[in-house]
């Protein structure tokens, strides 16, 4: 149930894993790891704290293995796959405690089905602390379960640990805790009544989930008692406290997401296409949610933790949180959410199996025999599966295309390579594009850097300062071919191009232009 799910995020997400071009942002984790530890932390103090504990795990990857594409995705591939077997591990865990039947299914198809989201392999294929932070926001939720069950100091240790992992990796995922409070708070209301159970003809296609017997008993225990609470709340301060250094440099760094717009209708549709996996796949998978928070005892028993109160909120409270903090301050980006992908595929999960159990419900309320039913009930399951699977082919083949990234790095330096002559100066327009020379840095290492000020370790910073125009100026008289690098469409005003760009370039001429995707590549040569 567990290796299944892992294997196949190895197969789908590995399928072509250094295919399409790095791009600025994993160019960016180059920059900031492979400089010397010391090196990083002196950088976190000026510039990209929030990703600065990534940069340190990637630091010994890239020392042993080089920037490869392959190389520096392969944590994130990694990351993935063992998301993908822990999140079959909760869904099981989760679909016992709720008395659903075929609490094995559960666990084997939520794995699949985060496997089969496009934006998993997205993600799973970028060198980019995001698929750790989705493993670590699952592990918590994992260990809360357990902490619940068995509220002891060493279970909510390991627990604390785990949110401290995913804050560290992404820090607007520890909005997790928030989820877990509103799940804790869920299960810890008056129990209401159970549903009745299925017939005991319905209900004997489950005989042979045998191993599921003695854990429904154990799962039955884990209540929301006001230890539980003290122990998390504690759990919570601890990983807090551990996170606030990280959190106040950030705090003082939030400039560099000044390129952040504010949220509206189309990034709430992007958000819904993107989790579900296709436009077309929208209703499907809502209709399979909804289904998921009916499933077994879904939202209405208190004193627990069913799988609905865990993954409702998992899955809708930090995505909506953000976007209401973007209305004021834009802080929302849909890459920062996607730690919440698992909730959603346990809710798919959980509503495709009791869909057959109330298909096989319907069935023996007829009168119909043991195995045709059996047969019939899984019918529209499979159906519903086999549209999800084949809806995202597509979409899976579209995600390691060329395009699905902004840049294509691989490409400009490529034009350079063949093009370049001995002498040839480059300038980035401005210091931010320096990025675009860090992926693929062979050909330009062969450029002179006359726009440089001090290199990004000097000056502790990612991508170095650029020098005064003047100097700029007077390194340019000596040049015979520059070649300038800018964005074709900056995102913000500190990504545009100086003001004083046409004065430097006046003895100069325009001898090639290229628009490779985000990036505007020229080549000048002085005027005879």
């Amino acid at each position: 149930m567990v290796a299944v799910p892992a294997v196949a995020e190895l197969v789908v997400g590995g399928y072509r894993l250094g295919g399409p071009s790095l791009w600025r942002d994993e160019a960016a984790t180059i920059s900031g790891s492979q400089r010397p530890l010391g090196a990083i932390l002196a950088m976190m103090a000026n510039q990209d704290a929030v990703h600065g504990p990534y940069y340190l795990l990637m630091h010994p990857v890239i020392a042993a293995g080089g920037i490869s594409a392959a190389t520096l995705r392969l944590p994130s591939l990694i990351a993935m796959c063992l998301a993908a077997g822990l999140t079959a591990a909760l869904a099981r865990r989760l679909a016992v405690g709720s008395g659903l039947p075929g609490a094995q299914a559960v666990g084997l198809i939520a794995g699949l089905v985060l496997v089969a989201v496009p934006l998993t392999t997205r993600y799973a294929q970028e060198a980019r602390p995001y698929a750790l932070a989705t493993l670590f926001a699952v592990l918590a939720t994992y260990l809360l379960v357990r902490a619940v069950e068995r509220p002891r100091p060493l279970p909510w240790a390991l627990y604390a640990t785990a949110l401290l992992l995913t804050g560290l990796f992404n820090l607007f995922a520890v909005l997790l805790a928030v989820a877990h409070s509103a799940s804790l708070a869920w299960g810890g209301r008056p129990a209401s009544p159970a549903p009745p159970g299925p017939p005991e003809s319905a209900a004997q296609p489950d005989q042979p989930d045998q191993p599921d017997r003695p854990e429904r008993h154990e799962q039955a225990g884990g209540q929301v008692t006001g230890t539980v609470v003290k122990g998390w709340l504690a759990a919570c301060a601890a990983a807090a406290a551990a996170l606030a250094p990280l959190a106040y440099l950030s705090a003082g760094q939030s400039s560099q997401i000044n390129w952040v717009t504010r949220p509206d209708a189309s990034t709430i549709a992007s958000l819904l296409r993107d989790f579900a996996g296709g436009t077309a796949l929208i209703p499907v998978i809502a209709v399979l949610a909804l289904l998921g928070c009916a499933a077994g005892l879904g939202v209405r028993r208190g004193a627990s933790l069913t799988l609905a109160a865990v993954a409702l909120p998992w899955l809708v409270l930090p995505p909506v949180l953000l976007i209401i903090a973007s209305l004021v301050r834009p802080v929302y980006v849909e890459r920062y959410v996607v730690f919440c992908l698992p909730a959603l595929a346990m809710l798919t999960s959980a509503g495709l199996v009791w869909l057959g159990v109330l298909t096989r419900r319907a069935l023996a309320g007829r009168g119909l025999g043991t195995r045709l039913p059996d047969a019939l009930a899984a019918a529209p399951s499979a159906a519903l599966a086999a549209v999800i699977v084949i809806a995202a082919i597509g979409p899976q083949r579209e995600i390691r295309q060329v395009s699905a990234r902004v840049d294509d790095l691989r490409a400009v330096a490529s034009v350079i390579a063949a093009r370049e002559r001995p002498g040839d100066a480059v300038l980035y327009l401005p210091r931010d594009a320096e990025l675009v020379g860090v992926a693929y840095p062979a050909p330009f290492r062969r450029l002179v850097d006359v726009g440089l000020g001090q290199t990004p370790i000097a000056s502790a910073t990612l991508r170095g300062t650029s020098a005064a125009p003047a100097v700029i100026a007077a390194r340019l008289r000596d040049v015979r071919r520059l070649w300038t690098i800018r964005w074709a469409s900056p995102l913000s005003r500190s990504t545009a191009a100086p003001a004083y760009l046409a004065r430097l370039l006046a003895p100069l001429r325009s001898a090639g232009r290229w628009r490779i995707q985000s990036v505007l590549l020229r080549l000048y040569v002085r005027n005879r």
